[in-house]
């Protein structure tokens, strides 16, 4: 009996991770550049049970078969499907259009391609890149930045963005902050002649892009940040002249969260958390008796 309580909590448990997942979504359905979470969940090992001298002929224990001993939320998959592009005619307003091919891989819409040997290939997306206030590089594709008053580019956190040479972005004349410039679809910055604009050392300032060879190792930070681990570190270069990647100026890439489908999801997950809880309130009304009046015999 009390297999079964656990079991039932453990899916309670599971659903209301999922529920939190959805609304989450839900929460950020206008937030630029947000990709949907997809909670995974996993059963918990099986366990072979057997009857113990189930009758005088049979000494010993008989094994009885295999039980599933609960679920678990294993993790939060994100889908990095392209969202919707979206026009706002502000010049600090930047959106990735990314559609990098892997030689041999024909990717679903999900970006994912298996082989005909079952090897998974995730397609490999870019991403803006930032520094946060620690110093350390993140990733993100929310592209509404805009200049501070010491001309820096930042993000809507203030974070710095970053130069193609890894040093954030100074958009500044004779001590005046450049605010007419126009952007190349490789992320080169120009001024209104369409002559490239120099950073310190006497480079082309170039937003530095950042190829991340598999999304799914990305762990959100919050404020629509992303890190990789220590493990994952070279999982990720700045793109070269062959990744098929475009920077629009004057865009921003839409949340691609589904409201229709996570509407569904959180009543699905809303629907299976009520159902584990009547089967716990069954649980404690069979205890209740067995305490209560079998044990009073």
């Amino acid at each position: 009996m009390l297999r079964g309580l656990y079991t039932a909590a453990s899916g309670m448990i599971a659903q209301q991770r999922k529920h939190d997942i959805v609304t989450n979504n839900i929460a950020n359905l206008n937030t630029p550049g947000f990709k949907s979470g997809n909670g995974i969940n996993r059963s918990f090992p099986e366990i072979l049970i057997s009857r113990v001298r189930g009758g005088k002929d049979e000494p010993g224990s008989v094994p009885v078969g295999r039980i599933n001993t609960g679920v678990m939320a294993e993790e939060n998959v994100s889908l990095h499907t392209q969202g919707d592009i979206q026009e706002t005619k502000n010049p600090f307003d930047f959106a990735l259009i990314s559609d990098i091919q892997v030689p041999g891989a024909r990717f679903d819409s999900s970006g994912k391609y298996v082989d005909q040997n079952g090897q998974r290939v995730i397609q490999p997306q870019a991403f803006f890149t930032i520094l946060n206030a620690a110093g350390e590089q993140r990733y993100s594709l929310n592209g509404k930045f805009s200049l501070d008053a010491n001309g820096r580019l930042i993000d809507s956190e203030g974070h710095s963005v970053l130069g193609r040479g890894g040093q954030p972005i100074v958009l500044m004349d004779a001590g005046t902050p450049v605010t007419n410039f126009r952007m190349t679809r490789a992320g080169q910055f120009t001024n209104a002649e369409g002559q490239p604009i120099l950073d310190a050392n006497g480079q082309p300032m170039t937003l530095l892009i950042t190829r991340v060879e598999d999304p799914n190792q990305l762990v959100r930070e919050g404020n629509g940040l992303y890190r990789l681990n220590a493990q994952d570190q070279g999982a990720f270069r700045p793109i070269d002249a062959q990744d098929q990647i475009e920077v629009r100026q004057g865009y921003v890439e839409r949340s691609n969260v589904d409201s229709g489908q996570s509407m569904v999801d959180m009543m699905s997950a809303l629907r299976a958390y009520e159902a584990n809880q009547k089967m716990i309130q069954y649980y404690d009304k069979s205890m209740e008796k067995a305490a209560n009046e079998i044990g009073r015999v």
